[in-house]
């Protein structure tokens, strides 16, 4: 079957040389926001084989779930386009489906979804509690009829097996590996697929640790470690100091970052370099996401507080 989806860089060419720190420490980043115009970084990812499996099956539909300026949401809205599969994305918010005209205005993530043909269910968020609920999901397939379920994020096996071709041959030589954490499953296929010797850091966006039990449902290996104090409040939440960051980083480095996902897994490599996390002569590569749609979101948050935006 040929690939549903196609990389626009080869899959271990991407590394971007970000900079040098005192004791021999470099820096470098991994750009998966390139790999396609909107089905971009580990999205891609996890939706390569999550398609193909699909399409494999005869499934005319592809259904899956997430909030209001999920980047999961337009991802697989842009690859069933591609696909010429049907989507449909269920929304957590049920306000938001009153007045869809509206809030496809005020919303540009669900905007570009529907504009790749993606319908649009929005559900109470008691009701979006119950997504992976058995009965939940039978009452979607009574409504929408049979179709292939992609859960909240992508994360399901499949979607390791795509992340686990992040790393590749011209990777090996770096000792640590850092990504940010959402669901597990990106840093879970870097994890199966590192070298023993490697060091896998992932940067969670949510508070708390219970992202380690999710990442074991995945990989057996130990050489891996969450570092929890960068989510800045939780998910979705920023400050004033993590967009100063952003702003600058792309201002220095004409590198855009994103502020649920990658400012925050930057800054806190930043940090972590200050306080001595890494030895010596250590060699860092650090995995850009993408996610970028999801400034449009928070640019919204910063409007209401007077912050400065991202641009």
């Amino acid at each position: 079957m040929p690939e549903p989806l196609h990389y626009n860089i080869p899959v271990s060419s991407g590394n971007q040389f970000i900079a040098e720190f005192p004791g021999n420490i470099s820096l470098y980043l991994k750009r998966e926001d390139l790999l396609h115009p909107e089905v971009s970084g580990n999205k891609f990812r996890k939706i390569k084989y999550n398609l193909k499996e699909a399409l494999r099956l005869n499934k005319e539909t592809l259904l899956t779930f997430g909030g209001a300026f999920s980047n999961h949401i337009t991802a697989t809205a842009a690859a069933g386009k591609i696909a010429g599969i049907k989507t449909i994305g269920v929304i957590r918010g049920e306000e938001l489906g009153t007045d869809l005209s509206k809030t496809l205005e005020a919303n540009s993530s669900l905007k570009f979804a529907h504009s790749c043909g993606m319908q649009l269910h929005f559900v109470s968020r008691q009701e979006y509690r119950e997504k992976t609920t058995a009965t939940f999901q039978q009452k979607l397939r009574d409504e929408f009829g049979d179709f292939y379920l992609l859960p909240e994020g992508g994360t399901n096996d499949l979607a390791i097996k795509g992340c686990m071709e992040i790393l590749g041959p011209d990777d090996e030589d770096f000792n640590y590996i850092c990504c940010a954490v959402g669901t597990g499953g990106t840093i879970s296929g870097i994890i199966n697929i590192s070298d023993i010797d490697q060091h896998i850091l992932g940067f969670p966006a949510l508070k708390g640790d219970f992202l380690a039990e999710e990442i074991r449902k995945y990989s057996d290996k130990n050489n891996w470690e969450l570092i929890l104090n960068y989510h800045f409040g939780g998910y979705a939440k920023v400050n004033s100091e993590l967009i100063d960051f952003i702003i600058k980083f792309k201002k220095k480095y004409q590198i855009q970052l994103d502020p649920i996902y990658t400012g925050k897994l930057v800054f806190g490599i930043f940090d972590q370099i200050k306080r001595g996390k890494f030895p010596a002569g250590s060699k860092i590569l650090a995995i850009h996401t993408g996610g970028l749609q999801g400034i449009d979101g928070i640019n919204n948050v910063l409007r209401k507080k007077n912050l400065p935006l991202i641009n």
